[in-house]
């Protein structure tokens, strides 16, 4: 199955919704993306200007109009306010997988918001676009996020060692993944 590089599909949770990144979306993304606290388990070098937002979403557009990612905004359904981004990146159609990537305002970590996107977009990702393994990596000490993919049944893989420098300390990676048997077998149960 093909997605259409046309349209990002809406995705809709019981209180958020996902809608396809566009180009008005900087300045929001960009007073997330721009906070170091936020970013400790992305990159040490979180987004520095609103120029370069810009440009990270011009480079994630293209990625889709590539077939390599779908960006979503994540947008608080009450408020209409974007909260995050959620990436099906790395994205492999003859292969059918992709990877994971969320990052979520401070206010909003830690409070269900990613149970509800990663349930839909699950969802969306096997049954919808027809993906057959999905990947979440993360770093070791990001306790948060290795709860959120245990809970939803991700099986870890292994662990990479040191593969990302922060600028003072060598970082681990956890690799998890979920197939779609694993997640219909979850369905059911």
């Amino acid at each position: 199955m093909d997605i259409n590089t046309e349209t990002i599909p809406t995705l809709r949770t019981e209180h958020y919704f996902l809608r396809g990144l566009e180009k008005k979306d900087a300045e929001s993304l960009y007073q997330i993306l721009k906070n170091e606290t936020t970013m400790k388990y992305i990159t040490p070098h979180p987004i520095q200007s609103l120029i370069e937002m810009r440009e990270k979403i011009i480079d994630y557009l293209q990625g889709f109009k590539d077939e390599k990612e779908i960006p979503w905004v994540i947008v608080h359904r009450e408020s209409n306010n974007v909260i995050g981004i959620f990436r099906l990146h790395k994205l492999h159609m003859w292969h059918k997988k992709a990877e994971l990537g969320a990052i979520i305002h401070p206010d909003f970590q830690n409070s269900g918001v990613m149970s509800q996107v990663l349930e839909r977009a699950l969802a969306y990702a096997f049954n919808e676009i027809g993906l057959n393994r999905i990947v979440g990596d993360i770093f070791s000490g990001n306790v948060a996020s290795r709860a959120l993919l245990k809970k939803f049944g991700f099986i870890k893989e292994g662990v990479l060692r040191q593969t990302d420098f922060d600028g003072k300390h060598f970082h681990n990676t956890e690799v998890y993944s979920m197939l779609k048997p694993e997640y219909e077998k979850r369905l059911k149960n």
